[in-house]
């Protein structure tokens, strides 16, 4: 059965979100919102939660799952970050950009793209979120919240509680949200390249589109 905890965006009750990570920990998969739109998490070691959020997506190993992280230091761990790297990471997070890089050796294999051994890591800037990542003390795994049958995420509450039904352990429900993704930068080739155009201003970094 699933759950659904009312939490305020800007101030969550630490009480939910202890609850919330409790259920994380147990293997569940939730939904919760985001600086840009709501999305699915689990926790990083559960293989079968990690398939139930590719199961609710529709989508293969090929597509990259995110490390939503605490700081720059926690992406460090999962990712290999020069000083090239770095500045662009430093310049953009907190913010709504997910960034694909290489993974360390920490990064279990099954998380990772199975040909590139690329992972994708964000940091976001939202209440809710930072309340979660604070009190689970390690990375979330992630997915923007869009079901097989929709080209856009997810924004109401209402709706996502009918859509997902039995499919998910808690709704977190934090307001209508965006229906805008974050915006994924490839940071491992020479320079880096949007791979999908998404929330947040990319042109201070002269970013240009894959092709």
């Amino acid at each position: 059965m699933t759950q659904y905890f009312a939490v305020h965006p800007r101030d969550p009750q630490q009480r939910l979100i202890r609850q919330a990570v409790d259920i994380i920990r147990k293997g569940g998969v939730v939904v919760y919102p985001t600086d840009s739109c709501y999305a699915l998490g689990c926790h990083i070691g559960d293989k079968t939660a990690v398939e139930r959020i590719r199961t609710v997506r529709g989508m293969d190993e090929r597509h990259h799952l995110t490390l939503l992280c605490r700081d720059l230091a926690e992406v460090a761990t999962y990712a290999r970050v020069n000083d090239r790297q770095f500045r662009v990471l430093k310049a953009a997070t907190p913010g709504t950009y997910a960034f694909i890089l290489q993974a360390t050796r920490e990064t279990p294999r099954r998380l990772q793209h199975p040909k590139r051994k690329t992972i994708g890591v964000r940091i976001p800037d939202h209440p809710v979120t930072a309340a979660l990542l604070a009190a689970l003390g390690e990375p979330l795994l992630t997915s923007t919240l869009v079901l097989p049958d929709s080209v856009a995420p997810l924004s109401e509450p209402n709706e996502i509680r009918w859509r997902l039904a039995n499919k998910v352990d808690l709704i977190i429900d934090g307001g209508v949200c965006g229906i805008v993704p974050t915006t994924v930068i490839d940071l491992t080739g020479e320079w880096p390249v949007i791979t999908r155009r998404g929330k947040g201003d990319t042109s201070i970094f002269g970013l240009t589109d894959a092709t």
